[in-house]
């Protein structure tokens, strides 16, 4: 009887970490440490209920100030921290967040984006991990079902049909990024980074303080700095423009990111007009300059590379060059108005 209740024993658990269930019903670090990717993303244990993504204890739903703009996709934050751990606080750069830190981003889709809670449907999840010798990207996409998703190394494509928001029928080639395109906008020298989760992206609607109440961020400054919310008209243009390319490109154009020989510089923090592009001829655009010759020029939109970039789908000319097939109409508008208002020179 001993022998037969020890092997039940073992097969439970077997089925436990097939699940990728820990024994208390959270996170697995046995699979989140493991040298390995997980084939399908349950076995991390991330979710209660995978099929209907609902957060296991201990992760957080979180979101940012301004999204990265891919395809018109709505995204789904988590962050899950390893108990009795915390992230460091940083102002300016990502929160140093402790090893078996997962970082999870789930792109989905809805028939109409007028009414985007209607009929969601998940494509992809990204799972970054900060493991001991570093962070690493796994990708993974969801089956038809919206049941579970599997680790795709090489990434995929997907045909969506939507309704804009301004209620047009539009279809993406949506493409989930493979591996080692991770490494292209998570780039930081020789090493791996997440993009989000830094004070200025995360500082609004009491977020930050939730982080620190459940134990995810160690602490908080009496002041902690705050993008712009990029559509809110009430904050200066400047201000939004510059939030604007903040999250959608300063994370490959910076000193140590995989553009750094653009020599544009364009977080929200920087200074130099010339390195934020007024004025600057480029140093390796190559065709993707057009007939242009100068990144921004004062006062006009039309003959700005940056605005020419921002509006092509053609690939070597659009920018950002990875995570989007059409443009984002609303972010093109916001940074032409920005350079229209610019004094010329």
């Amino acid at each position: 009887m001993r022998a037969a209740a020890l092997l039940l024993a073992a097969l439970l658990a077997g089925l436990v970490s097939a699940c990728g269930l820990a024994k208390g019903g959270g996170p697995d670090m046995g699979v989140i440490l493991a040298e390995a990717p997980a084939e399908k993303l349950s076995a991390y244990g991330l979710f209660s209920d995978t099929a209907a993504a609902v957060p296991a204890a201990g992760v957080v739903p979180y979101d940012l100030v301004n999204p990265l703009f891919s395809d018109h996709a709505a995204k789904h934050r988590l962050v899950f921290v390893p108990g009795g751990e915390t992230a460091a606080y940083a102002d300016d750069d990502v929160f140093a967040f402790p090893v078996g830190t997962v970082l999870v981003k789930t792109f989905a889709f809805a028939p109409d984006m007028r009414t985007p809670q209607t009929g969601e449907y998940r494509v992809e999840t990204r799972l970054l991990i900060h493991k001991a010798a570093g962070w690493v990207a796994y990708p993974y996409i969801w089956n038809e079902d919206g049941t579970e998703a599997v680790y795709s190394p090489i990434g995929g494509k997907r045909t969506i049909e939507t309704i804009t928001p301004a209620g047009a029928p539009l279809t993406i080639q949506y493409a989930v990024p493979n591996q080692n395109q991770c490494k292209t906008c998570h780039q930081a020298g020789d090493a791996l980074s997440p993009i989000g989760p830094k004070a200025r992206n995360l500082n609004h609607e009491g977020q930050l303080e939730d982080w620190v109440e459940k134990g995810v961020l160690d602490q908080l400054p009496s002041s902690a700095p705050a993008s712009a919310a990029v559509y809110d008209v009430s904050l200066p243009l400047e201000a939004r423009a510059r939030a604007w390319l903040d999250i959608n490109c300063a994370h490959c154009h910076k000193p140590d990111g995989s553009a750094s020989n653009s020599g544009l510089v364009l977080s929200a923090t920087e200074t130099d007009p010339v390195r934020i592009g007024i004025g600057k001829h480029p140093v390796a655009a190559g065709r993707g300059a057009g007939t242009l010759f100068q990144v921004i020029v004062p006062g006009a939109p039309d003959r700005s590379i940056l605005a020419y970039r921002m509006a092509s789908t053609e690939p070597g000319v659009a920018m950002p060059e990875l995570g989007r097939s059409v443009p984002d109409p609303e972010g093109l508008a916001l940074v032409r108005d920005w350079i229209a208002e610019m004094e010329p020179r």
